[in-house]
C-alpha cells in the first residue's frame, strides 16, 4: 500500500485492495454453493441436511473467526505508523488466539451438537447427516482458523491478490473431493451431503500449509519474519487484539445467527420449504460478497490512513467504498430478479423446491441496499477500531428488531414463511441507519476538525 494524492488515484489503489479480495469471497462462498448443489444432486435430505448443518456452523465459525479479524487493522495501522517491527507478534499473538478458539469450539460441539440436533423437529435422515457433516467438518477447523489470520496479516499488507490466488486453488480442490466422497467415486465411499464435510475438512490442511509456505518464503511476506522468532503469549497484544476482535466477533455473529436461527424457526415446515430457504440464502451469499468484499476493503484502506495520521484520506475511502457498494447492490437487485429461476435451477430439479427458491429470491431484492450500507459502513468503522458501537446495533437491529418482526409475521401474521424474509428485511435496514449514523459521529463530529484540517488528533 502508498499514499495517495487525489480521488483518482484512490479509486486505483481501492479497486486494486478490493478486486482480488472479492474474488477471494466469491471463491470461498463457491465452496458452500458447491457443497449444497452437489448435495441436493444426492437427494433433498442430503441438501436439507447440509443446510441445517451450516445453519448452525456458519454462525458459530463466523462470529468466532471473526475476533480474528482483528489482526487486519492492527497490522494495517503499525504498517501505516512505521511499526513494522510489531507485526510477527501481532500475527503469532493472533494464530494463538486461533488455537485457543479452535480448542474451544471442538470441545463445545463435542458436549452439545447430539443435543441441540434433538431440539429440532427434524428428520431422521436430515438430523443423520446433519450431525455426520458437522463432526466431519471439524477435523478442519484449526486449520481453517489459523488459515484465516495468515489471510488476514496478508490482506492488511495489501496483497490480496496471494490470498486470491490461495482461494482459487481452494475451490477445484474442494470439488474434487467433493467429488470423491459425496458421489463415492474412484473406489472412495458415496457419503452424500456428509462427503461434503470430509472434502472441506481436507481443503482446509491444504489451503493452510499453502499459506505457510508463501508467508516463510515469499517477498514481502518473508521479511517480517513471522515464525523467525516465537514470543510465546504476549497478553498486552492479545488482550488488544480481544479488545477489537470480540466485537467484531459478536456482531458479524448477531448478523450471521439471525439467517441461522430462521433456518432453524424454518424446520417446522417440510424439507422442501427448509431446502429451498437454503438455497436462497446460499446464493443470496453469494452476491453479499459484494459489500462483504468493500467493507474488509475500507478496514484495509482506513486503518492504514488511520495509523498514518491521515483523517480526511480514510474519510474519502469510506465515502467511496459506500458508493460502490450502492451501485453493486442496484446490480444484485436486477440480477435476482430476472435469473431467478435459471438460479433456482443450479440447486434442485424438484419441482416444489423450484417454485419456492425462486419465490424466495424476489424477497432477497428488498434488503440488497440495506446490506450494501451496513457493510461497508462496518468495514470503514473496523479501520478506525471502533468496534463496541456496531456490536450494539447490529445486535438490537437484527435480535431485536429483525428476528421478532419475522417471527411474529409469519407464526400470527399469516406469512408463514414468507414473513421471515420481512423480518430480515426490517433487521438489516434498521442496521444500516444505526451504523451510518455512527460513521456520522465518528468522522464528523468526533474528528470532524482533523478530516477538515487532514490533521492527527
Amino acid at each position: 500500500m502508498h499514499p495517495t494524492k487525489n480521488r483518482k488515484e484512490k479509486f486505483r489503489l481501492f479497486v486494486a485492495i478490493f478486486s482480488p479480495i472479492f474474488v477471494t469471497q466469491v471463491a470461498m462462498s463457491l465452496m458452500g454453493f458447491f457443497n449444497a448443489s452437489m448435495s441436493g444432486n444426492v437427494a433433498s435430505a442430503d441438501l436439507a441436511g447440509v443446510a441445517i448443518g451450516n445453519s448452525l456452523w456458519s454462525p458459530v465459525y463466523t462470529g468466532l473467526s471473526g475476533i480474528l479479524v482483528a489482526v487486519t487493522p492492527t497490522v494495517s495501522q503499525l504498517v501505516g505508523a512505521g511499526r513494522e517491527r510489531e507485526v510477527p507478534k501481532t500475527v503469532q499473538q493472533g494464530i494463538l488466539a486461533a488455537f485457543f478458539i479452535s480448542m474451544s469450539l471442538i470441545a463445545a460441539g463435542a458436549l452439545s451438537l447430539e443435543k441441540i440436533l434433538n431440539l429440532m423437529d427434524l428428520e431422521a435422515e436430515v438430523k443423520r447427516t446433519a450431525h455426520d457433516y458437522l463432526v466431519s467438518l471439524s477435523f478442519g477447523i484449526v486449520p481453517l482458523l489459523v488459515y484465516n489470520v495468515l489471510r488476514y496479516f496478508i490482506d492488511a499488507l495489501g496483497q490480496t491478490k496471494t490470498t486470491m490466488i490461495i482461494t482459487l486453488l481452494s475451490v477445484p480442490i474442494n470439488v474434487f473431493f467433493n467429488y470423491l466422497f459425496i458421489f463415492g467415486k474412484f473406489g472412495f465411499p458415496k457419503l452424500g451431503g456428509v462427503g461434503a464435510g470430509v472434502a472441506s475438512a481436507i481443503t482446509y490442511w491444504i489451503i493452510c500449509l499453502i499459506a505457510i509456505l508463501l508467508i516463510t518464503r515469499i517477498r514481502p511476506f518473508s521479511r517480517y519474519g513471522i515464525f523467525r522468532a516465537f514470543y510465546g503469549i504476549h497478553f498486552p497484544v492479545l488482550k488488544e487484539l480481544f479488545r477489537v476482535g470480540v466485537p467484531i466477533g459478536m456482531a458479524i455473529f448477531f448478523e450471521t445467527s439471525i439467517f441461522a436461527a430462521i433456518t432453524l424457526l424454518m424446520s417446522q415446515y417440510d424439507t422442501a420449504t427448509v431446502a429451498s430457504y437454503q438455497a436462497a440464502a446460499n446464493f443470496t451469499t453469494i452476491l453479499y460478497m459484494f459489500p462483504l468484499s468493500i467493507s474488509m476493503s475500507l478496514t484495509i484502506l482506513v486503518a492504514y490512513e488511520v495509523g498514518a495520521g491521515r483523517l480526511r484520506d480514510a474519510g474519502q475511502y469510506s465515502r467511496l467504498g459506500i458508493l460502490t457498494a450502492l451501485i453493486l447492490a442496484f446490480l444484485n437487485a436486477v440480477i435476482l430478479y430476472v435469473f431467478r429461476y435459471p438460479i433456482a435451477s443450479l440447486y434442485t430439479n424438484e419441482e416444489r423446491v423450484l417454485e419456492i427458491t425462486a419465490r424466495f429470491l424476489l424477497f432477497a431484492i428488498g434488503f440488497q441496499f440495506s446490506d450494501a450500507i451496513q457493510a461497508s459502513v462496518q468495514g470503514a468503522l473496523r479501520g478506525y477500531k471502533d468496534v463496541n458501537a456496531s456490536f450494539i446495533t447490529t445486535f438490537v437491529a437484527y435480535w431485536v428488531i429483525g428476528l421478532p418482526a419475522g417471527y411474529l409475521l409469519a407464526g400470527y401474521g399469516g406469512m408463514g414463511p414468507d414473513g421471515y424474509w420481512i423480518g430480515i428485511i426490517s433487521g438489516l435496514t434498521a442496521g444500516a441507519v444505526g451504523l451510518s449514523a455512527r460513521l456520522f459521529y465518528i468522522q464528523k463530529i468526533k474528528y470532524g476538525g482533523a478530516f477538515v484540517k487532514g490533521e492527527r488528533r
